[in-house]
């Protein structure tokens, strides 16, 4: 197969042209600040289209809602915040900007997504170690699938504990119809470069209602008091989402359904053109019967789309795996600037996984390995966690696939027949 020209990535955001008129709104009117028309505009663009009457504050980053958002649960040193294993590091990362301690939970293997029983046992086992309660669950929606939401907040409601739903990479999936980050006490979205809809960088926090949605606001802030000059009674943040961002986000909302349409549809594709290759697996969201209104109970974006390979499936270039150590970044990585130690690590995916992922590579297609679980990362050794090695046996076995709005249907086929072409006979 002939290498392609352009490099198909994994998923990068695409700007329509309604962005520049918001921009250009923000540089005439010289709001060029962390606050402004195009945040505010943003912020009721967003509180629209999640519905349930809550209300959405902007921020810097998605990160920065995980971390406004325990703060406000009352998290804080000595504390324990049960968190998905099955994730990116800033799901978990705020816990310890806290003080508090993640106790990590692994996934149940329909979604992929925080294990509901697993994360009972949690609850029951923490206490009993503890004497208390963990002051918050943060649910993640992993690669756009919804969580079991309702088990999730049956069981956080029994034992009367807050809900953070981190739907970074989840903006416009949906439960039974509802979108996700709306059931629980606060929901955080993620608007980086590579999401389904972007500011370049930044997020939200969506919020209970109106007593909430202050305080929020007052910690993004620097919490700075009502007086002429600043005032302070709290510790704040300089978490506020600027003018020219938020700009770039009300032209995004524009076309947010598209891009969801988009992904989908690039998902059913992938799904349909290697349903009969022998060991490999599209991971798609489960098939259970209608909710409300005669719509899907599960109703994933697909922002990324994901397949597992069975071990035992060969894959040209497979001795080749891990020959040689990285030295810098890797497809989309960032901020990579130490030379790895060693080629392997206890933990990582196998070496077919590998070998598909530089073979596709070789051919100008961009591809990443699934997560690596937290409780595996070394920064989190000492970490609490409850595993059933799900999230362990996925890592090992999966990876992820384009599916940006940059990604054509054409580019859909070249890729599944590059993934064919990289399977021994």
């Amino acid at each position: 197969m002939e290498r392609r020209k352009e490099r198909i990535l994994l998923c990068l955001c695409h700007l329509s042209g309604n962005e520049q008129k918001f921009v250009q709104e923000a540089f005439d009117s010289n709001w060029v600040v962390p606050l402004g028309p195009n945040v505010n505009g943003f912020e009721k663009d967003l509180e629209e289209f999640v519905g349930e009457n809550k209300r959405v504050v902007a921020l810097s980053a998605g990160t920065a809602a995980v971390h406004l958002a325990l703060l406000n649960c009352g998290v804080g040193p000595g504390d324990e915040v049960l968190v998905q294993s099955f994730t990116f590091c800033a799901s978990s990362h705020p816990i310890t900007y806290l003080g508090a301690t993640p106790v990590f939970v692994d996934s149940e293997k329909d979604t992929w997504n925080i294990d509901p029983d697993l994360m009972e046992e949690a609850i029951k086992d923490r206490i009993a170690k503890t004497g208390k309660k963990p002051k918050a669950i943060v649910p993640v929606a992993l690669y756009g699938m919804p969580y079991k939401i309702d088990r999730i907040m049956e069981i956080a409601n029994r034992y009367d504990i807050p809900v953070v739903e981190d739907a970074a990479e989840g903006f416009g999936s949906k439960f039974n119809g509802q979108v996700l980050g709306t059931f629980g006490k606060y929901g955080v979205l993620s608007f980086n470069g590579n999401k389904m809809i972007t500011t370049s960088g930044g997020g939200a926090l969506i919020t209970e209602d109106d007593d909430h949605w202050r305080e929020i606001m007052m910690y993004a802030t620097q919490y700075r008091e009502s007086y002429p000059y600043y005032q302070h009674e709290k510790i704040g943040y300089n978490y506020r989402m600027s003018n020219i961002c938020a700009g770039i986000g009300r032209g995004q909302m524009t076309i947010a359904n598209e891009h969801i349409a988009h992904h989908k549809k690039v998902q059913a594709l992938y799904e349909e053109l290697l349903k009969d290759v022998p060991g490999i697996h599209v991971h798609s969201q489960p098939n259970l019967p209608s909710g409300r209104d005669g719509g899907r109970l599960y109703d994933s974006n697909y922002w990324l789309c994901t397949m597992t390979l069975d071990p035992d499936l060969k894959v040209k270039g497979q001795e080749n795996a891990y020959k040689q150590i990285i030295t810098g970044a890797v497809g989309g990585a960032a901020g990579v600037i130490h030379a790895a130690e060693s080629a392997h690590t206890d933990c990582e995916p196998n070496a077919n996984v590998e070998a598909m992922r530089m073979g596709l590579d070789a051919l100008n297609v961009e591809s990443r390995p699934l997560w690596k679980p937290m409780h595996k990362q070394p920064v989190y050794k000492n970490a609490p966690a409850y595993v059933n090695g799900v999230s362990e046996e996925l890592f090992k076995v999966g990876m992820c696939l384009p599916a940006g709005p940059y990604v054509t249907e054409d580019d859909v086929r070249f890729i599944c027949e590059a993934i064919k072409s990289l399977i021994e006979d």
